[in-house]
């Protein structure tokens, strides 16, 4: 498997790696995700887990590593959920079969063995 973020540095020739702290367009931040063609970016003004998609070259100025800020577990936990929701909601009447659903412990979230 290749390193995160191996497609931006070979076609771009930019030090992009998850972790590294970067300046885009002025506003400071660190790269939090591989974004394929894009490097995701937490800037610091936003919550943990709030990544933009932003252009590898445009306005960036690449810095030093740095560890990548995590929402707590269950903030975390939480925001997965609605992740999921947002991507399943559609096939439910209402928010509680949804999570019913998705508490069932055959899911492959809740460590189900039929992922």
């Amino acid at each position: 498997m290749d390193k995160p973020c191996k497609y931006v540095c070979d076609y771009y020739g930019v030090p992009a790696e998850i972790g590294r702290r970067v300046i885009v367009n002025g506003e400071p931040g660190v790269i939090a995700e591989d974004g394929g063609n894009h490097i995701g970016v937490l800037f610091d003004k936003d919550e943990p887990g709030t990544v933009y998609p932003c252009h590898p070259t445009w306005r960036v100025v690449y810095q030093g590593m740095v560890p990548v800020r995590q929402l707590p577990a269950r903030k975390r936990r939480a925001k997965e959920r609605y992740q999921r929701y947002r991507e399943f909601g559609d096939g439910f009447d209402n928010f509680r079969q949804f999570l019913a659903w998705d508490s069932d412990p055959d899911r492959s979230w809740n460590r189900g063995c039929h992922g």
